[in-house]
This record gives C-alpha cells, structure tokens and sequence, in this order.
C-alpha cells in the first residue's frame, strides 16, 4: 500500500479542504478520510455543502482505486453519483469509506459512504475511474491506408 500512503502524504484538493486520508483505517481496496466541518464548509443554508460531501467521497473511493495500482499506473474520476440523504452542520466529524467493487485492466469501480460522528449515513456514493500507464508509450507503427471500401463507376 505504499502508493495510498504515499497519497495521504501529498495531500491534493481534499487536504486544502480540511479533510485527511486515515492511512490506520485503510487498507488495499479501502479508504478512509475524515475531517470536522468548519464554517467555510458551510452553504448559504448552514449546512455543509454538496460539493464537500462529493468531494470527500470522490477521495475516499479514489485513493481506495490507488491502493490498488501497479507500478507505473495512474488513475483519474470518470464518473461519480452522490445521494445527499441528510445534512451535517458546522462541528461534526465525518467519515468517508470508500470501497472498490472491481478493478478491471482499465476502469475500476468504487462505492462510498459518508457518516456522521453518531454513525449516521449522511450519503451514499459510486463511481468509475479510469486507469492507464504514467510512462510514456511509444507512438504506433505507421500503418498503410486503408483500402477503399468502394469503386465509383466511371460513365462510360
């Protein structure tokens, strides 16, 4: 797992918004990140914002994607789907798990759940990621054109 650990190191979008990958409850295929909502977490209503929640999930189900990584791959979000079941308010502490379901050569999928301190499940998430080499490829050797699939015939 030394990619994941390497990961919660680096930090990215989700350290600036003040949440962390918990590298003691994470393991291959598995991520967790926490955090404490705080006021700039908020919306104009005085709950936490969906974009937090989404990204949270996005980086919990990520990183669990990384976790799985060969040498030299990398992988990126191709599609994410949250459900926003109940809202969490300034002070709380959620927690983020995300699970992958399958890796595949190239796509993985991944779900998540967000929970409050209590256990609550504040939202449920899923998505794919898409997974290629990091090191440069050769480009393909040229090819002949192709042949025409048809012949025009001429007027006589």
């Amino acid at each position: 797992m030394p990619t994941l650990l390497r990961a919660a190191h680096l930090g990215g979008f989700h350290h600036e918004v003040g949440f962390r990958i918990d590298p003691t409850a994470s393991r291959r295929g598995v991520c967790t990140v926490t955090g404490r909502v705080e006021h700039r977490h908020l919306n104009i209503n005085g709950v936490v914002h969906g974009g937090v929640y989404a990204t949270i999930l996005d980086t919990a189900m990520g990183a669990s994607v990384v976790s799985l990584l060969r040498e030299g791959e990398t992988t990126a979000t191709t599609s994410l789907y949250v459900e926003f079941l109940r809202a969490a308010r300034e002070g709380d502490t959620l927690t983020a798990r995300g699970d992958v379901l399958r890796r595949g050569r190239h796509i993985a999928f991944a779900e998540g759940s967000l929970s409050g301190a209590d256990g609550r499940l504040l939202s449920q998430a899923r998505g794919t990621w898409y997974i290629w080499s990091s090191e440069p490829q050769s480009p393909p050797p040229p090819s002949a054109a192709p042949a025409s699939r048809s012949r025009r015939r001429q007027p006589s």
